[in-house]
């Protein structure tokens, strides 16, 4: 019963879906009807041909229910065409809307979901799971409905016809009923980890295919391949163990059925001889009977299918179930002022502020400090100090656990996220580059840029001269995350992509660390143009680049050691001082 129940909730979920397409599904209906009114009534039909007709020498009536078998045969085979016509419709249209749903759910989702979950596993849901689904509502879900509702109407005509016959035909159906549950409740839970086991296979080969490099540069060629194999026999093990019942199944239950159609004759001409049966009636009943057992097999051959089909729903359902990024925030941006009133400036304050990505693992500890409007705040430390997590904080990508930050004298929590990250721009360490040409990339940072404005950022970055000597300019197609260019140069187009979105707070996380010395002083005159105005953090290992800025924090085991700028934390020979002068080195 558990196991029906388990299987019934992400039926339902598909059901309830495909509801959504009333006129589809009202063309389903019918031509499922057709389809189970035809294979219920062409045995019936046989019956009144054999007794009326064929019994009597009734050669007329006999052509005229010829032509009406031949017509009720012909309804049922076109009905069963045009519903698979109807379904593949509604098999598409259901699992466009549930990537649609899923991608839409998962712009909602929290960073933290993204570290919990790998990109393979992710991308499976929109594929193997999805595309099970879509298979099994354009192949196997009609014939399912049409094999339940064809059962349950020839138990009614073979009651009404014989309860005698229908109480020993009974017994044997009922067995192989017990063997189709039995199949697949054993085959379930397989099915489910073969799902598990083919997401993180996917996982792994998307992990290893983009990090390529890094493998053959350390020559490990041969661990990529052996993790490989054991994902890849962990999932045959699951597959193996999720379809052992089906080579079993069916030559059970063909067995069962034959033993079924000889005992029903047998007892059924017995019948006939006492006179307790007709012949028309005996034979329409042994058709009844082997079409009964017909259905469970079409049932049983559909189980794989269906457990499949449901073990990738739960998964979907899951999906859409993961909490998205809450937002308590009710402030909006307003062009230069916040809804409440308040001028937008870019003045951000820390007040004994703690944090940590894992409860009782704190990364920030009573972090204080204020970032004026205009201003640019240097964070250097070790890797680990909390540089990054107080960037990541800012953007609201994860809320501070204990103490305030504020942006503008408003707590960050009291702005919607949306309204604050308009007034942010992130040149982040790890560059990312879309699919699309350099224009539409830089453009991301703000979709109603004009071309002129984008050149303009492109100039400020100190892109747009690499860019024209591209085969096409500004219009050059990138793929593969910008594959084509040097990693220099995709970090250019970041700071540009930044700079067109004219923020009032700019976060440069070791936005230069892959720009040579000499490219870094190129675009340090259109960097501090870009910075002139606004509230600005950098996040450097490279000491050399923050010697301009106003204040800089340094932080140790997430707390801030040292603060002030250039001349006076040189002049206190602490741990700033060790680390420019190369006497300490950043871990």
């Amino acid at each position: 019963m558990r196991k029906l129940k388990q299987t019934a909730k992400p039926m339902a979920f598909l059901l309830g879906r495909m509801t959504r397409y009333p006129g589809l599904i009202s063309l389903v209906v019918l031509t499922m009807a057709l389809t189970t009114a035809g294979n219920i009534l062409i045995p019936y039909l046989v019956k009144l041909i054999i007794n009326n007709h064929i019994l009597k020498g009734d050669i007329p009536g006999l052509l005229r229910m010829l032509v009406l078998l031949a017509a009720v045969y012909l309804t049922s085979v076109l009905s069963g065409y045009g519903n698979a016509r109807v379904l593949v419709r509604v098999s598409q249209r259901l699992t466009r809307d549930l990537r649609e749903e899923v991608f839409a759910r998962m712009q909602d989702l929290p960073m933290g979901t993204f570290q919990q979950h790998t990109h393979g596993e992710l991308m499976s849901t929109y594929t193997n799971d999805i595309d099970t689904i879509s298979s099994f509502i354009s192949s196997n879900l009609s014939g399912a409905i049409v094999s339940v509702l064809t059962f349950v109407g020839i138990l009614i005509m073979l009651l009404i016809m014989s309860p005698v016959l229908t109480a020993v035909s009974c017994v044997f159906l009922a067995v192989q009923y017990l063997v189709m549950k039995k199949s697949g409740g054993l085959s379930r839970k397989g099915f489910v980890r073969q799902q598990q086991m083919l997401a993180s296979l996917n996982g792994y080969i998307e992990e290893y295919t983009e990090g390529q490099k890094v493998v053959k540069l350390f020559g490990q060629e041969r661990r990529a391949v052996d993790g490989f194999e054991t994902r890849n026999r962990d999932l045959e093990e699951a597959s193996y163990q999720a379809q052992i019942y089906a080579g079993i199944i069916n030559p059970a239950l063909g067995g069962i059925a034959e033993i079924n159609n000889a005992l029903t004759s047998t007892v059924g001409v017995v019948l006939v001889i006492i006179g307790h049966l007709d012949i028309g009636t005996l034979v329409a009943f042994i058709q009844y009977v082997q079409n009964a057992g017909h259905q469970i097999g079409a049932l049983a051959s559909l189980v794989n299918m269906v457990l499949a089909a449901m073990a990738g729903t739960e998964r979907v359902m899951a999906a859409l179930e993961w909490q998205p990024e809450p937002d308590t925030g009710s402030i909006t941006r307003k062009d230069d002022h916040w809804s409440d009133g308040t001028p937008l400036t870019g003045r951000i304050v820390l007040n004994h502020l703690n944090f940590g990505y894992v409860s009782d693992h704190p990364v920030l500890r009573d972090i204080t400090f204020t970032a004026e409007p205009g201003k640019k705040i240097a964070l250097v430390g070790s890797t680990g100090a909390g540089k990054s997590t107080i960037a990541n904080l800012l953007g609201r990508f994860y809320e501070v656990d204990r103490g305030m930050l504020s942006f503008d004298g408003i707590d960050l929590a009291d702005i919607q996220k949306s309204a604050l990250r308009s007034t942010l721009s992130m040149v982040m360490q790890d560059t990312h580059l879309f699919t699309g040409t350099v224009r539409e990339n830089i453009r991301f940072g703000r979709l109603e840029a004009t071309d002129q404005e984008v050149e303009q950022a492109a100039i400020l970055a100190n892109a747009d001269f690499f860019i024209r000597h591209l085969p096409q300019g500004y219009d050059t197609v990138l793929t593969g995350d910008g594959s084509a260019l040097s990693q220099g140069q995709r970090q250019l187009l970041a700071i540009a992509r930044a700079a067109v979105a004219d923020p009032a707070v700019l976060v440069l996380d070791e936005a230069t660390s892959s720009i040579d010395t000499h490219t870094e002083q190129q675009i340090e005159a259109g960097m501090n143009w870009l910075m002139e105005g606004r509230t600005v953090f950098i996040i450097a290992h490279r000491l050399s680049t923050v010697r301009s800025c106003d204040t800089i924090l340094v932080l140790e085991q997430g707390r801030i050691i040292e603060q002030g700028d250039h001349q006076s934390l040189l002049v206190r020979r602490g741990r700033y001082y060790d680390l420019y002068t190369g006497a300490a080195e950043l871990d």
